[in-house]
C-alpha cells in the first residue's frame, strides 16, 4: 500500500512471563498469531503480529516473559526479548494487574527505566483486578516510568484494546506498509503449526509436562488434493516424560495431535494429516541446530 498517507512501526511487546502479551497481540492483530496457555514462558522466540488500523500497519513483535535466566534456553528467551525492544518505535509494557508484583515483573520494570524509547504502559486483566488498587498501581508505575500512555484493558475480554491500538497506530511513523495487507505474522508456517502442537502440549498436559520441552517439524508435504502432509517431533528430556505425552494406549499423544491438526488446518485454510513422533532427547536444548528452527538465536 505506498500510499503517502500510510503509516507503519514497530510495537515491542514486553512483560514478566504469564502477564498475558500474547493475548494481548492476538486481540490486536483480530486474530491469533501467538499461542498462550496458562503456563509461564509459554512464548520462546520473538514473534511477529501484524495489526492494521486505517492506513497504519503495526508490526508487534511478542517477546518471551523476561525472567533470570538459569540455562541456555532461559537465556537465549531473555535476550530475544530484549532485542525485541531494540529500534522499536514503542515499547508496550503489560502488567498482571490482577497480580500483585513480584520479582519478574520488577526485572523487567527496572529494565525500562532509563531507556530512551517511548513507553505505553498496559494495565492487563482488569476485569479481575480490585479496582483500588488497580489506581495505586497505576500511580506508582507512572511515577516510576513516566509513560506517554496508560491503559486499562483485558485482552481477553477486549476491553481497553480498541482504544489502546487507536492510540499505537496514531503514534507510528509515516511510510509504507513492510507486508501486505491479508499478511497476519512474518512467522513460517512450519513454525506457527510446531507452536500450536506445542500449544496443545501445554493446554492439555498442564503441570504434568516440565516447560523443558519443545516441537519440531520436520517434514512438510504438498499432497495433490491440496491438503498437507506434516511430521512433528516431540523433544523431551526423559524417559519418564514419554508415557506422560503418550498416556495410556496412546490416547494422551492421538488428542493432541486431533487437537494440532485442527489447529493447523484452521490457520492454513485446508486439510492436513498430522504425524506425531515423540523422541527422548536428554540434551535437546543443547543443540544449536534446533535454536533456529523454534526461532531464536544461540545464547552462549
Amino acid at each position: 500500500m505506498p500510499d503517502a498517507q500510510t503509516r507503519c512501526g514497530l510495537i515491542a511487546v514486553l512483560g514478566a512471563p504469564n502477564a498475558g502479551k500474547s493475548t494481548l497481540v492476538n486481540a490486536l492483530v483480530g486474530q491469533k498469531v501467538a499461542i498462550v496457555s496458562p503456563k509461564a514462558q509459554t512464548t520462546r522466540a520473538r514473534l511477529m503480529g501484524i495489526a492494521i488500523h486505517g492506513q497504519t500497519q503495526m508490526l508487534l513483535v511478542d517477546t518471551p516473559g523476561i525472567f533470570a535466566p538459569a540455562r541456555r534456553l532461559d537465556r537465549a528467551m531473555v535476550k530475544a526479548a530484549w532485542e525485541g525492544a531494540s529500534d522499536a518505535d514503542r515499547l508496550v509494557l503489560v502488567i498482571d494487574s490482577a497480580a500483585k508484583l513480584g520479582t519478574k515483573a520488577e526485572q523487567v520494570i527496572a529494565g525500562l527505566e532509563g531507556r530512551r524509547e517511548p513507553l505505553v504502559l498496559v494495565l492487563n486483566k482488569v476485569d479481575l483486578a480490585d479496582k483500588n488498587a488497580l489506581l495505586v498501581l497505576a500511580q506508582s508505575l507512572h511515577t516510576r516510568l513516566s509513560p506517554e500512555a496508560v491503559f486499562m484493558v483485558s485482552a481477553s475480554t477486549g476491553d481497553g484494546v480498541a482504544e489502546l491500538k487507536a492510540h499505537l497506530a496514531a503514534a507510528m511513523p509515516a511510510g509504507p506498509w513492510h507486508y501486505p495487507e491479508d499478511q497476519l505474522t512474518d512467522a513460517t508456517d512450519r513454525m506457527v503449526a510446531a507452536e500450536l502442537t506445542r500449544e496443545q502440549l501445554y493446554l492439555q498436559l498442564h503441570a504434568e509436562l516440565p516447560y523443558a520441552a519443545a516441537v519440531v517439524t520436520e517434514q512438510w508435504e504438498e499432497r495433490g488434493d491440496g491438503s498437507a502432509a506434516i511430521h512433528q517431533q516431540i523433544l523431551i528430556e526423559r524417559d519418564s516424560q514419554k508415557g506422560i505425552v503418550v498416556g495410556k494406549g496412546g490416547a494422551r499423544l492421538k488428542a493432541i495431535g486431533q487437537a494440532a491438526r485442527e489447529a493447523i488446518a484452521e490457520h492454513l485454510g485446508r486439510r492436513v494429516h498430522l504425524y506425531l513422533h515423540v523422541k527422548v532427547a536428554p540434551r535437546w536444548s543443547e543443540d544449536k541446530a534446533l535454536y533456529r528452527d523454534i526461532g531464536l538465536d544461540w545464547a552462549d
